[in-house]
């Protein structure tokens, strides 16, 4: 097979965000596409057969783009690059990179980092209720809280709400001392933690005070009719078809919802149907609502963790579906 060699030239200043730690970037590369790459100069110099360096040139003439932006490269982002490549939509990654949310207190961008994750943030600009399903690491409840405060600070909405049924995961919070709050609290960390990144601490404490953020079980839903706000319940494959309903016809003019959960990780009774997966079935062909499926490409934590998604998907496909529980009938002996 004959070989050729291409040439980008990277300025100095990108050379190390592109190549990443001991070139970790770079070598996921040459793996993949079976390419060489060497740099000299602010030139980098790619060998391999024909189809293969024009793809990695490709590829790194937008990650060059993306550094530009100010991105930070990572691991992630080099490993759904090449995934959309190989299946030859390379282009999709500009417009994932350009969709910028919001920016974290830090200074970060916060943008969709994957196809499902664009059609999820797509959703929730068009339409009043979106649905977000999916594995952990998806960026369900991230990218629900960046939507929530861009609205907010936009004055599209007048306050924002997060909400998540208090169901314990396996462990028994409610002998902790320490008053009603103190008790909640650790339900609804992963929320606060999303608010301090973005919003900062400082912020979300004077909003806060002001009633114009509540963080509150979905208990305190009930009675409530919710105008001109941002709702986001998370965790919705622990509430009950009766929570649901509660949840859903609570909302009123100018409000925007978003309902996250993971169908594969409830935490209700045995034999409790979830309010989520009815939900599903009953409203899944309502024009106005969305239903986003995100999947285990969609993950954006550790890679590690995309590869754990994978092998319980796997593991859960090939395990025999349980057969419902026959029903005992009791009978009374005449007299």
């Amino acid at each position: 097979m004959s070989t050729v060699e291409l040439s980008i030239d990277i300025p100095a200043e990108h050379e190390k965000n592109i190549f990443g730690a001991y070139d970790e970037h770079i070598k996921s590369i040459e793996r993949t596409l079976n390419v060489e790459v060497g740099s000299r100069n602010g030139t980098v110099r790619i060998t391999g057969s024909p189809m293969n360096t024009a793809k990695a040139k490709r590829l790194l003439a937008q990650l060059l783009i993306m550094s530009e932006r100010g991105t930070e490269i990572t691991t992630q982002n080099v490993t759904y690059a090449l995934s959309l490549l190989m299946d030859g939509n390379e282009g999709a990654m500009d417009d994932l990179d350009s969709d910028i949310i919001i920016h974290t207190m830090a200074g970060r961008p916060i943008k969709p980092k994957t196809l499902g994750q664009k059609e999820y943030v797509d959703s929730i600009r068009k339409r009043m209720i979106t649905f977000g399903i999916g594995p952990a690491g998806t960026g369900k409840t991230y990218l629900a809280m960046a939507m929530a405060i861009r609205a907010f600070r936009r004055d599209e909405v007048s306050r924002i709400i997060l909400t998540r049924p208090a169901i314990e995961a396996g462990e028994k919070l409610g002998f902790l001392p320490g008053d009603l709050q103190s008790k909640i609290d650790p339900y609804l960390r992963p929320l606060y933690d999303a608010l301090y990144e973005i919003m900062g601490a400082e912020q979300f404490a004077k909003n806060s005070e002001k009633g114009l953020i509540e963080v509150a079980p979905l208990a305190y839903m009930r009675g409530r009719t919710l105008d001109n706000a941002f709702i986001i319940l998370d965790e919705a494959q622990n509430t009950t078809p009766a929570q649901m309903k509660m949840f859903l016809t609570r909302i009123g003019f100018g409000t925007k919802v978003v309902i996250t959960g993971d169908r594969t990780q409830k935490d209700l009774p045995g034999g409790t149907v979830s309010g989520l997966d009815e939900a599903f079935k009953v409203l899944k062909k309502i024009d106005e609502i969305g239903f986003c499926e995100l999947t285990s490409k969609d993950v954006v934590r550790h890679p590690l963790v995309q590869k754990i998604v994978q092998a319980y998907e796997v593991y859960e496909a090939k395990k025999p579906k349980e057969k419902p529980a026959e029903k005992s009938y009791r009978f009374r002996r005449m007299r």
